[in-house]
């Protein structure tokens, strides 16, 4: 194990999207991974933000940078 971070975000990536995605040509594949891309570092909740989305995240941690106790 080389990067935990590197490999989970792979794992994601192959489960959710490359093994179920049939791509049709390279503009639907770009098309395809962005929109992916924006809701796994925008809307989807993390464990390591305590379930929050990077959005809330981002928003909240503005006020407070330490109201979660996170190290940033």
């Amino acid at each position: 194990m080389q990067n935990g971070f590197v490999e989970s975000f792979n794992g994601r990536l192959g489960d959710e999207l490359l093994n179920g995605t049939m791509f049709r040509s390279l503009a639907h594949a770009r098309e395809v991974l962005s929109e992916w891309r924006n809701d796994y570092n925008g809307e989807r909740p993390h464990t390591s933000l305590h379930g929050l989305t990077p959005n809330e995240f981002a928003s909240r941690s503005t006020s407070d940078p330490n109201q979660y106790g996170l190290q940033l």
